[in-house]
């Protein structure tokens, strides 16, 4: 368990560029609603998004735990087999961080389809003003459709329980914040750094390797 959550911290982690191009849109927008020179309250809605965006990933992590413990129970899948289906996305994410083949893009139309129904949530809370309001944009924001946390959700789903994969992906949520809170602290030289092309593909690469290992491990355990 503990070398789940280690995994799903460092894939936050790996996936920093590809989490400023998704999030970092609305790190902006919380900034600028805020007068110049009031940081405490800059500070206080970041952390408020942040925090609803990642109990949000938990909520889903904890459903998805548990479907695949009734899955294991009801129809003998075992958990390891669903390990095996995690290393296939971690490789497919490391593919598609590295741009050199965009499956998951695909993933993420299908979950466009649950998004249309999610966002219309997110009015209610502009404009941001407030902790509660940064809060729950963040909350809805946590099911915007991303590869990176459908290639999570497959730990999750080989958790076994609810309390396991919400926690897996709590920590995968962990992983995100640094390069959030770089960016929306203005450190830039952090988003350029994360955006540099050879960057993104030393962690690709990275993400490939370590699908593949997880396979490896997967598959002894099976037989």
């Amino acid at each position: 368990m503990n070398i789940d959550l280690f995994s799903a911290f460092i894939i936050g982690l790996l996936g920093a560029g590809h989490c400023i191009a998704m999030c970092g849109g609305v790190s902006g927008m919380l900034l600028s609603a805020i007068p110049a020179g009031q940081n405490q309250q800059k500070f206080s809605l970041i952390i408020g998004y942040n925090l609803g965006r990642i109990l949000s990933y938990s909520l889903i992590g904890g459903i998805v735990g548990f479907t695949g413990s009734i899955t294991a129970k009801n129809l003998g899948v075992p958990l390891t087999g669903l390990r095996l289906l995690s290393g296939v996305f971690l490789i497919l994410l490391g593919l598609y961080l590295g741009q050199w083949f965009m499956l998951l893009a695909k993933v993420e139309q299908a979950g466009k389809k649950l998004w249309q129904f999610i966002s219309p949530l997110a009015k209610h809370f502009l404009p941001v003003n407030n902790k509660r309001k940064a809060f729950g944009l963040g909350a809805v924001w946590g099911w915007l459709p991303c590869g990176l946390v459908y290639s999570t959700l497959t730990w999750a789903l080989a958790s076994g329980s609810f309390s396991q994969g919400a926690l897996i992906m709590a920590a995968f949520g962990a992983g995100t914040l640094p390069a959030l809170l770089t960016l929306s602290f203005g450190v830039f030289s952090v988003k350029k750094m994360l955006q540099n092309r050879t960057f993104r593909n030393v962690l690709a690469t990275g993400l490939i390797c370590y699908g593949f290992y997880t396979l490896f491990i997967a598959y002894r355990l099976m037989f």
